[in-house]
């Protein structure tokens, strides 16, 4: 299945569409990115309080872990060190935990900018592309087939506008109910020129 037109014009127009579309995507995901560091900056905080409640935390073990050693009044001594390193420690869990609220958050907001933008590519673009390689495939088949043309003729006769088919005859209808080669041959010739795709080369 190829996935642009035969024609140059339609092929030009599809590929630009194509690459507008793969800027737009880029520059909202840059920009989805963008907020992300943006907001993960409020984390630095969370940051310093964890760094600091882990140092304090690691120095006051260590003074109680050498005080406890004394004679006699290590043990009794020893606890208030104990109390306030879990003081520290309960300080760098809530600096964590401000972190991951914020990487949190950070994620959710970058997301939520990317759900519009990606919804306009995958529910109007994608499907009007998608649609129009199945028909291109469809008509392709139906040029290199015997019968092919009068069906592309009769989906022309449906399909096209009134003012385009009357340019072909003023009772286009007509001329191909009576089998017309030329009219038929013009009405296979639009429907595929619509699509972008060339007229059969040689006639039934």
């Amino acid at each position: 299945m190829r996935i642009y037109a035969d024609r140059v014009p339609t092929a030009a127009r599809q590929l630009l569409t194509d690459l507008l579309v793969v800027a737009w995507i880029y520059l909202w995901i840059r920009a989805a990115m963008g907020l992300h560091d943006l907001v993960q900056k409020l984390a630095v905080p969370g940051q310093k309080l964890e760094g600091a409640g882990g140092g304090l935390a690691d120095n006051l073990a260590d003074a109680g872990g050498k005080i406890g050693r004394l004679p006699v009044v290590g043990d009794e001594l020893t606890s208030p060190f104990e109390q306030a390193a879990g003081a520290a420690r309960a300080m760098a869990d809530a600096g964590r935990d401000q972190q991951e609220l914020v990487g949190d958050l950070a994620l959710a907001l970058s997301l939520a900018l990317l759900v519009f933008p990606l919804g306009v590519v995958l529910l109007g673009w994608l499907p009007l592309r998608l649609r129009w390689m199945r028909r291109a495939a469809a008509a392709r088949a139906l040029r290199a087939a015997p019968a092919g043309r009068d069906l592309l003729a009769l989906r022309a006769l449906a399909t096209q506008p009134l003012r385009k088919l009357t340019r072909i005859d003023p009772d286009v209808a007509q001329a191909w109910r009576r089998g017309d080669d030329a009219a038929v041959d013009a009405l296979a010739a639009l429907e595929l020129r619509a699509l972008g795709l060339r007229a059969a080369s040689t006639r039934r």
